[in-house]
C-alpha cells in the first residue's frame, strides 16, 4: 500500500445523529429535531403538508436522543483512540451554539461541550475534523426565515462560523463548511431548510439557497485563512459515480448532464471560485428564474476570493442513468435514483456496492480540480446480529471496506493526492435517510433499537480489531487482514 505516512485514518459522525441531548444546556431545536423516524421520513418531509412541526403524538423522533454521545463522548473517543484513529470528523450542532440561529451572542454552555470534545480528541493525538454545518440548521431559521433562500442566513452562518474558527483555530486544523451541499439537487429540506410551501418547492429557491450558501462558505473560508494561514478549510459533497445504461448517445449525454449537475456544479463554485459554463443550461432545464437569484458582482468577487483548500466527499454507491427508460428502476435509494446495475451486488437497503466506482471518483475529482481529496464518508449500512456470546461477526462490513480501501490505493497509485479516510458512522448512530438504528455502519455497536430502546451499551464488532490493524499498518497488512 502507498498511503502517506501522515494519512488521516479515522471515522465520521454528525452531531444531529449521535449527540442526543436535544434540549439540554440551552440547545435550541434544529431541523433534524423535526424529522420523524422511519423509512418514510424523507417522503414526509417532502409532502406539501409538512411544516416543521414536531408531532410526538403520531411520530417518534430518534434524533432527539441519538446514542447520547453528549454524555458518553469520553467513552466513545477512548474507543476511537483504541482503534488508533488519527482523525475524527464530527460536526457542531448550530442550534447548540445559537439556539434560534439569529442571536448575536453564542450559548457558552454549548461551546463548553465542544471545548471538552476537542480536548478529549487531542488528549489521544486525534486530529479533530470539524464540519461547521451538517443537516442541523436551527429550526427557527427554517420556519421564520424560510431557510437558505433567505439572504439573511449568510450573516447568521458567518457569525456562527467565526465563533468556531476564532475559538478553535489553535486546536482544529481541518474544517468543512457545509455537509453534502449538493444533496439539495434531489431534496432541499435537510441541507437548505426548504420544504414545500403551498405545494411549491421550485428549483429557483434551491439555486437561490445554493448561491447564499456559496457566499456564506466563501466568507467563512476567507475569514479562516485571514485568521490563521495554517487552517485547511474544505467543501464537502456527495459523489455519485454515474454510468450510462448503454452506448446510446441519448443516454451518454444524459449521463454527462447528470455528472455535471450533481458532481461538478457545487464543487466548481467552491473550488474554482466561479459558476461553471453549463450553469445557464441547468437554469433552463429546471425553469429557474435567474433574475430572482440576486447574484451580485460583489457576491461573485467574494466567491472568487473564498475558494477551499481541499474537497471532502462522501461515496457510498454508483448509479446508472437511463434517459431512454430502459432498465429496472433502482428502489433502494430515495435520493440518487437511477436504474439497477446488473453487474453489481446491493446492500440490504438496495445501495449498489461498487469499490471500483470509488477509484473512478477519486481520479475524476483530482483530474478536474487538482486539489487534495479527503474521503470523509464511506461505509456499509447493514443489520448486525449480536451472537449469544455477545460478538458481532460483521465480515460483510470488513469485505466492503477492504475493497474500497484497495480502490483508494489504486487511485493513489494513479497519482491522486488523497489526505485521509474517515468511514461513516464509526460508531452506530441514527440513519439520516431513514431515522433507523437498525441500519448500522459502525465498528462499535450501540445497544439501541429503532424506537430508541436499549441500554446504550457500547461493544466492539469484529471490524473494530480489523480496522485497528489497518490503521496500525497504514493498510500495509491488508492482504493478511
Amino acid at each position: 500500500m502507498t498511503f502517506k505516512t501522515d494519512f488521516l485514518w479515522g471515522g465520521a459522525t454528525a452531531a444531529n445523529q449521535l449527540e442526543g441531548a436535544y434540549d439540554i444546556d440551552g440547545k435550541g431545536l434544529s431541523v433534524a429535531d423535526a424529522m420523524p423516524g422511519g423509512k418514510k421520513r424523507l417522503a414526509i418531509l417532502a409532502s406539501p403538508e409538512f411544516d416543521w412541526t414536531i408531532d410526538t403524538e403520531h411520530f417518534t423522533y430518534p434524533n432527539h436522543d441519538g446514542i447520547d454521545h453528549y454524555h458518553h463522548f469520553k467513552e466513545d473517543i477512548a474507543l476511537f483512540a483504541e482503534m488508533g484513529f488519527k482523525a475524527y470528523r464530527f460536526s457542531v450542532a448550530w442550534s447548540r451554539i445559537f439556539p434560534m440561529g439569529d442571536e448575536t451572542t453564542p450559548n457558552e454552555k454549548g461551546l463548553l461541550f465542544y471545548d471538552q470534545l476537542i480536548d478529549e480528541c487531542l488528549k489521544y493525538g486525534i486530529e479533530p475534523v470539524v464540519t461547521i454545518s451538517h443537516y442541523e440548521m436551527p429550526l427557527n431559521l427554517a420556519k421564520t426565515y424560510g431557510g437558505w433562500k433567505n439572504r439573511e442566513l449568510i450573516e447568521f452562518y458567518v457569525r456562527f462560523a467565526k465563533v468556531l474558527l476564532e475559538r478553535y483555530q489553535d486546536k482544529v486544523k481541518y474544517w468543512m463548511t457545509f455537509n453534502e451541499i449538493n444533496s439539495a439537487t434531489f431534496f432541499s429540506g435537510l441541507s437548505q431548510g426548504l420544504v414545500p410551501s403551498n405545494g411549491e418547492d421550485d428549483k429557483t429557491n434551491v439555486f437561490k439557497a445554493w448561491h447564499n450558501q456559496f457566499v456564506a462558505s466563501a466568507q467563512a473560508v476567507k475569514f479562516g485563512h485571514d485568521l490563521n494561514k495554517s487552517l485547511q478549510i474544505g467543501c464537502m459533497s456527495i459523489y455519485s459515480t454515474t454510468y450510462s445504461f448503454d452506448a446510446n448517445p441519448v443516454n451518454q449525454l444524459a449521463t454527462q448532464e447528470s455528472i455535471q449537475e450533481f458532481n461538478y456544479f457545487c464543487n466548481d463554485v467552491q473550488v474554482r471560485g466561479a459558476y461553471p459554463a453549463f450553469t445557464n443550461r441547468l437554469h433552463r432545464k429546471h425553469g429557474v428564474n435567474a433574475d430572482a437569484l440576486e447574484i451580485s458582482e460583489e457576491d461573485l468577487k467574494i466567491i472568487k476570493e473564498g475558494t477551499v483548500d481541499y474537497i471532502g466527499f462522501s461515496y457510498y454507491m454508483s448509479t446508472v442513468e437511463s434517459k431512454t427508460g430502459e432498465g429496472v428502476q433502482a428502489s433502494g435509494n430515495m435520493v440518487l435514483g437511477g436504474v439497477k446495475n446488473p453487474f453489481l451486488k446491493e446492500s440490504e437497503w438496495g445501495w449498489a456496492v461498487d469499490p471500483d466506482g470509488l477509484r473512478y471518483a477519486l481520479n475524476d475529482l483530482y483530474g478536474r480540480y487538482q486539489v487534495p481529496l479527503f474521503i470523509v464518508e464511506n461505509g456499509l449500512g447493514a443489520i448486525d446480529k449480536v451472537e449469544e456470546d455477545g460478538t458481532i461477526q460483521d465480515d460483510y462490513r470488513i469485505d466492503y471496506l477492504k475493497k474500497h480501501i484497495q480502490s483508494m490505493n489504486e487511485a493513489v497509485e494513479d497519482g491522486v493526492d488523497l489526505m485521509g479516510y474517515t468511514p461513516w458512522g464509526c460508531i452506530d448512530l441514527v440513519s439520516a435517510s431513514t431515522g433507523e438504528m437498525s441500519k448500522r455502519y459502525g465498528f462499535i455497536y450501540v445497544d439501541l433499537d429503532d424506537e430508541g430502546k436499549g441500554t446504550k451499551k457500547r461493544s466492539k464488532k469484529k471490524s473494530f480489531d480489523w480496522y485497528k490493524e489497518v490503521i496500525a499498518s497504514n493498510a500495509g497488512l491488508m492482504s493478511n487482514i
